[in-house]
């Protein structure tokens, strides 16, 4: 299924904010920075992709319910196990 870009804005923007957050822990483990510190913000990191993960699913069953509003092609083994792949 090709999903509308438009739709999926908010997720470029916040993949790109992650990307920026990645190369910042490099940074702090180059620097030899507090391991507290480093998680905190892996966790931030790991918290922002599973987001934009969600979203890109949102997104797709939106889809798929707009160009199937009865739901009866929807492939919905498809979209849980996607969905469960984030967990």
């Amino acid at each position: 299924m090709q999903l509308d870009t438009e739709e999926l804005s908010g997720v470029i923007k916040r993949l790109k904010r992650a990307q920026g957050q990645i190369g910042g822990i490099v940074r702090m483990i180059e620097e030899g920075r507090d391991c507290k510190d480093i998680v905190t913000q892996l966790a931030a990191v790991s918290k922002a992709l599973d987001r934009a993960g969600f979203a890109v699913i949102a997104a797709g069953l939106r889809q798929c319910l707009a160009d199937d509003p009865s739901g009866n092609g929807v492939d919905t083994t498809s979209l849980e196990k996607l969905f469960l792949s984030l967990a």
